[in-house]
This record gives C-alpha cells, structure tokens and sequence, in this order.
C-alpha cells in the first residue's frame, strides 16, 4: 500500500435518453405504501398494487358486496393510498399528492404495470414468493424497465436466478429505510448481471430525484447499515452482561456523546422494534458461516423472552423502557435485564459523560468522552473498537468503498461520524496500537496502510478532499450540484466574518450568507453581517445566497438576548435591536442585486422574515417553514407580518376584491403559531411567491440557489420597488378581533392568547385606517414594533420565553 492520490470529477450526465415517468409498487403494506407516497412526491405517477382479499371485512358485508366486487379485490391498496394523508409520519410533503397514486391488484390490474419505467416489488420476504412475483412481472413489463427490490437482506441475485438475461440486466436491489421519505439513506444493490448504466442512472435518479443519500452495497446479508449497526447493537448488549450495565447506563454512554442519536441504543431498539431487530440479526446469523461473527449474531435470550412476552417496543406498549401514567403525571421506567422488572429510569452522570456534555459538536464531544477514564467511557471503548474493526473487515464484503460504509451508517442510523471517520478522530496508528494490545485481531490491510505512513483513512490536500480505496487514496467525487460551505471555508473563500455569520464566495461572482450562531438563532451578529454583505455584494458581486449548513436553517431571533433586556427594562436597547432587524431586512430588500434565499428543516419566526426579503426562495423538501411567536406570546417584529399583508395585496390589485377572506387565513395561521410540515407546504400556506420552488435533495439547495441568481442576473435584474400594500382597515380588525373573542369565550384561547390576537389583527388590518388605505413598508414595520414592545413588557410573555428557553416547549398561560 502507498499514499498515491488518484483523483475522479463525476458531472453525473446520467443514461442519455432514460428518464421515470411513471412507476409501480407492488406491496402496499408500511414500507410499499411509503414508497409509493415519496414516488409522489417527487411528482411520479405511481400504481400500487396489492393481493386480492380472500374475505369481506364487516363493512363490505353490511354493504352487501361481494369478493367479486373492485372496491373489495383492491381494498388492501385502496386502503393504504387512503390512510397516507392521514399517516402520523406524514409520508406526503402535502396531503393532495396522494391522488398522484392509483390502488389496484395484482389480478386485475397487472398488465397495467406495461406503462411502468420503474417496478419496485415490496412484498413478504421471503424467496419464494419474490421469485414468483419476477416472474408474474417479466410477463408484463416493456421492454427496458427497471425492476428493484426493496428486500432488507435476501439475496438480490437469487431472486431472480430463473428470469432471463435482459430482466436481470434491469433489475437490482433498492433498499429504502423506514419511513422512506424521512430516511435519507438507499442502499442500492446492483446483481450479477445488472447493466452498469442502469445502476449509474439509478444512483444519479434517486440522489437527484427522489432526494436520498445513494451508497452502493454488494449482495451480502444486510447489506451495509443494518449488518453494521446490528453487530453493534448486538456486541453493546454482550458488554453490558458481561460488566453488568443497566438499560439507563448503557443509553447514556451510547448516545450523542458518542456520537449517536439521542434513541442510543435501547429506545432504538424500542423505536425499530425488538421483533423486526430479532428477525434482521438471525437473517445474518443464518447467512454466515460458523465462528466468531455468527456468534455475535446468536440473538440472546433476553431479546427472544421480550418477543415472546410481546414487549417488542413502542408498537407494543413496552419494551426496554416503558411508559406508565401516575398522580404526578407521566413516568418513564427502564427494564432490568436479570429479573424482567420495571424501575423508576435513574439519571446516570459520570465524569466522563460531564466532560462530554460541557463541548459543542460531535467530534469535541466523543474525544473528551473517551479520553477521561471511567466506567462510561470503558463500555463506550470496548463497544466502539469492536464496531471499527468489524467495519474494516467487512469492507471489501460488503461495500467496496469506506465512503459508502460511513455514509450508510450516518444517514440509515444517524450516526454523526461514519467509522473511518470515527477512526480518524480517535487517531488511527495509536488507537489500533491500543486495540491491539488488549487482544483484537486488526485487519491486515488497516496495518498495512499505517506502515506504509498513512495516519488518516480522510485527507485534505490544498483544499480537496481524498479517501481511502484499495490501498491509495482517491478523490472524493465531484458534483457541481453538492457546494459544501465547510469545503469552501477550508478554501480560505470566507470574504467577511463575525461571531454570528460568514459571507462566502461561492464562485462566479455570488456569495452565501451564512448563519453560524448557536441554533443559527438572530442576533446583533448577525443583523450586522447582513448589512456589511449587502455593501459586499452591491460593489463586488453578482447576488447573494442565503443559506447555511447547520442542523436547520435557523430556529428565531435570540429569544435569551431579548428576555434578559427586558427583565432589565432597557426598552431602548430592545427598541434599537427591533429597528436593526427592520432595517437589516429592508436592506436586504433593496439590494440592487438578485438575492436567493435556501432554507432547510426549522425555518422559524426569523428565519422565515431572513427568507421573505429575498427575490426567490429554493425551499428544501423538508423545510418546517412558519412565524411562531405567538408561542412564546409575541408577534412577528423583523417584517414577518408585513411581508405576508404586502404579498396579499400584490396578488389582488384589483382594488374592488376583497382582501378580508385571505387575510382571516394569515391571522389563523399566525396566531396559532402554524408551520409548515414541508416546502410543498409552505408554498400553499402562502409563503411562496412566483419563482420559489422546492428541491428534492437538501445537499442540492445551495447550487440550485446559486443557479437562481445567476440567471437572474443574466436576464437583467430589475430590484423591486418600496412596496406598498392595501389593507381592510379597522372593520378588517373587528372582524379579526370578534373571531378571537369567540374563541375566547369557548375556552380555546386564554385571556393573554386573546392580548396576543387583538395586537396581531391590529397589524395584519394596517391599524387605524379606513379599508382599501395603501399603506407603506414602514408604517406596517412601525405596528409591528410597537406591538412587539408592548408584549415583551407582559410578565405573562416573559414567563412564556422563559418556559422555552429552559423547556423547549410551549407554554400555554
């Protein structure tokens, strides 16, 4: 082995000529039914096909139906197309999507599956009937389709092993994770025999289309993320018999401090469920051969007694923890593995978990957690090594790149670091020193790597990104569409910097704004970066992005800052920083140059009034867009209110129509703090303007924004005018305000609720006015203000900043 670089740029062209018009699930069960959703999402007709019943439920009896009858012969799928929009993991990005999906049967409507570029089979798994099922479809399927199965671990291969060599050249495994639209991550899993064109177009289609994180898996038990993660969870339960661990424990050395999501161990398993874990390990158990690795997947007693006694998690009430309703209100209690008894959960604090809890980010807190010795940090270890080292032996196995490993272990288990890059952060040479001393066999080819002088699976190297891969490191993909701000800044591309944002170059003459706060959350910081950008940009570049990396695009304004000014009544200091908001906005506004804004995931109070002022918003698909003040008993005061009456206005200018139905509709959705449960969403509540568009992938958003203001540029950009807006007036008001004192009076809004509504109404209505007055920008932004301070001086606002801050939650007073 050496330390070569290669390096590869992908364009991603794609198969010339090949495209998804229309596809076809068959399973309509969670996963087929989920599947079916997101393939509407992304705007792909679909037909999901289920069997034909061999009994009438109540229902159609008491309707006098027959088995005979079309609603009874679809009903399994007819059903679930119906159940989506009402789904509690809201597999639709909005509900109307669902007509996009047509319910059948396998019967009647198979030959409908000639009109398919896509097949996915999502039935029973097991081999037999998959293997029947290809069957049934060669028969029907035009010629050149795609044909994938969704399977979690039978072999992609032998599944279709009867079928002939053009189907096979089609066909492949797509694994989704549940729930297919939340889950980022898709296994795909080429065979024998499938075209490489197909699995390239596959890989580009579903990262660019359907918007998933794409690794390559070879045709293995498991595949990656679960064959991984199930040796994990699998060699966490051996440490904790051996050393004699509680549930508590366990989950408090194996969760974010280590890097892991907050579920840990136990409530994931709880979440997964306990029987479909049990079924995942013995799927590998029984496909490996004997020795140490089918040993570690020998389900132990203890999960095969939960199953038996039906505590296989939440979807049974109870498994490892449980959940118990007291005088005191709700408890949560933990499962002692040695007499199968619940306990009160008691809260574990150690030094070692101390010391990860006083840093930020991920790697600051596994380094800190693992090198302050105790018992904590010990399982954490003999947990972890075990995990690297069976991460390298399988590579090779089970994927050919350390890219695609650490890759499915962060999107399918959310997992902030993959293992290499775990590996990487603990050191390399002196951790497998370490490993190696207490007795773990390392794999040949990690040794080999070291001794050749390599410390590091990842490399940067003037400012390009380089990974591991058989024995020399080669470049980290290129795509044009994936602009990763942490790269650019490593570039040294930051222009302008501050303690609450940067402004980046993105290349081409356009820059990226991007918040770095704590939460991302408005402060002076940041207000203040905003104005020095928007000089940046007036004199040196061709537009502005607005977008950032964090774990979502921004949750507010710095509700801590605010509440600490007003128990301090420095009213001028809050009314300077209300004015510095206002202006930063308007600013941003009148930038004679085109600005784009991308949020993504928590887009709240002000960073939706950071969004508002921009020419275009390129939403993420999961974008949870809304103002929310009134949840911590405020009003939108950055411009929120006027962006949403000015919108109002210019799609009516006709002055004779009437503005008061649309305006009711804000008010509502303002006053009951209303987000948005995707960018769909946001658009229909009337959060989007002409131009705004929604994006699949989340990683595409900054390219597609960039795109936006580069082709606005081209086209001759024409900044907008001051704006002005035509309001309904005092009798707009008292219609809004009579609404509220209804609600009042039937117990659904409390007297400071009813505050909150009277200041909101007398902004949304543009104040004291006759209907049909135009008024300014500044005069709604100078209602707003005044009502913003009024409310901030309410102890009973103030009490609900507070119950935020230290809760997380609304509070209802």
């Amino acid at each position: 082995m050496s330390n070569t670089i290669t390096k590869e740029v992908v364009s991603g062209s794609g198969v010339a000529g090949r495209n998804i018009t229309k596809a076809a699930v068959i399973g309509s069960g969670v996963m087929g039914s989920g599947i079916a959703a997101h393939l509407a999402n992304a705007g792909i007709p679909c037909l999901l096909l289920d069997i034909v019943p061999n009994s009438l439920t109540a229902e159609e009896e008491k309707a006098g139906l027959t088995l005979d009858h079309p609603k009874v012969r679809s009903r399994l799928a007819a059903k679930a197309v119906a159940a989506l929009p009402k789904s509690s993991t809201a597999p639709l990005y909005s509900a109307d999507f669902v007509s996009r999906i047509t319910p059948g049967n396998t019967e009647d409507h198979l030959s409908q599956l000639k009109d398919a570029d896509w097949i996915i089979e999502v039935v029973t798994e097991r081999l037999e009937i998959k293997k029947s099922i290809f069957k049934q479809i060669e028969g029907v399927r035009k010629e050149g389709a795609i044909v994938s199965t969704n399977t979690s671990g039978i072999s992609v291969n032998a599944m279709v092993e009867d079928c002939s060599e053009e189907f096979r050249s089609h066909f492949l495994g797509t694994h989704f994770f549940n729930p297919p639209r939340h889950m980022k991550l898709l296994e795909i899993i080429p065979g024998f025999d499938t075209d490489p064109d197909i699995t390239k177009f596959m890989v580009e289609f579903c990262t660019k289309r359907l918007g998933k994180g794409v690794v390559l898996a070879k045709d293995t038990p498991n595949f990656i993320s679960n064959r991984i993660g199930t040796y994990g969870l699998l060699v966490t339960l051996q440490e904790m018999v051996k050393n004699s661990y509680t549930v508590e424990e366990v989950d408090a050395a194996t969760g974010p401090i280590l890097g892991r999501p907050k579920s840990a161990t136990f409530r994931t398993l709880d979440l997964v469920g306990i029987d479909t874990f049990v079924h995942v390990a013995r799927n590998v158990y029984d496909s490996v051969p004997d020795g140490a690795e089918k040993d570690v997947f020998t389900v132990p007693d203890v999960m095969n007694e939960l199953v038996t006694r039906g505590w296989i998690g939440e979807k049974g009430g109870q498994g490892f923890y449980k959940k118990v309703k007291g005088d005191k209100g709700s408890q949560i209690l933990s499962l002692n593995l040695s007499t199968m008894e619940y306990h009160p959960s008691a809260k574990i604090s150690s030094a070692s978990i101390e010391a990860a809890k006083a840093v930020k980010g991920a790697k600051r807190k596994i380094k800190a957690f693992l090198s302050t010795q105790d018992r904590y940090s010990e399982l954490a270890w003999n947990v972890l090594k075990q995990v690297l080292v069976y991460a390298a032996d399988k590579l090779g196995e089970i994927a050919d790149s350390i890219q695609d490993i650490d890759n499915a272990m962060k999107w399918g288990f959310n997992w902030e670091l993959g293992p290499f890059e775990t590996w990487d952060l603990i050191g390399l040479p002196e951790s497998v020193q370490r490993m190696e001393a207490e007795g773990l066999t390392v794999p040949a080819w990690v040794k080999d790597w070291i001794a050749a002088g390599n410390k590091t699976f990842y490399q940067q190297k003037d400012g390009e990104a380089f990974h591991y891969f058989k024995g020399e490191y080669k470049g980290v993909e290129v795509q044009p569409e994936l602009i990763s701000l942490q790269t650019l800044k490593s570039q040294n591309r930051i222009i302008r910097s501050n303690t609450g944002a940067n402004l980046i170059d993105l290349g081409d003459g356009v820059a990226c704004l991007e918040f770095t706060s704590p939460n991302n959350a408005i402060g002076a910081d940041i207000l203040v970066m905003i104005q020095q950008s928007v000089e940046e940009i007036r004199a040196n570049y061709r537009g502005l992005v607005v977008a950032n990396e964090g774990r979502n695009f921004c949750v507010g304004a710095n509700l801590m800052l605010m509440l600490m000014e007003a128990q301090s009544g420095d009213w001028d200091e809050v009314d300077d920083i209300i004015r510095l908001f206002q202006g930063s906005m308007m600013k941003l506004k009148g930038l004679e140059k085109p600005v784009v804004a991308a949020p993504h995931r928590m887009t709240l109070g002000g960073g939706v009034e950071a969004c508002l002022p921009a020419d275009r918003i390129i939403f993420s698909a999961e974008t949870y867009f809304g103002l929310v003040e009134t949840g911590v008993g405020l009003i939108p005061a950055g411009g929120g209110c006027k962006e949403l009456v000015l919108m109002t206005s210019n799609r009516h200018p006709d002055a004779d129509h009437d503005l008061q139905p649309e305006i009711n509709r804000i008010f509502e959705m303002v006053a009951m703090a209303k987000a948005s449960t995707s960018g769909h969403e946001a658009i229909r509540m009337g959060y989007g303007r002409s131009g705004d568009t929604v994006v699949m992938n989340q990683d595409y958003r900054i390219y597609e924004a960039k795109q936006a203001v580069l082709a606005m540029d081209r086209a001759g950009y024409v900044p907008p005018q001051p704006g002005k807006a035509r309001v309904v007036g005092r009798d707009g008001r008292a219609v809004l305000q009579l609404g509220a004192i209804d609600m009042k009076r039937s117990g659904y809004i409390s007297d400071h609720d009813l505050l909150i509504a009277k200041k909101l109404a007398h902004i949304l209505t543009g104040g004291d006015v006759p209907a049909g007055t135009v008024v300014s920008e500044q005069h709604l932004l100078d209602l707003e203000r005044e009502a913003f301070l009024s409310l901030l001086g309410e102890a009973k606002t103030q009490q609900r900043m507070q119950h935020m801050l230290a809760k997380g939650k609304p509070l209802r007073n």
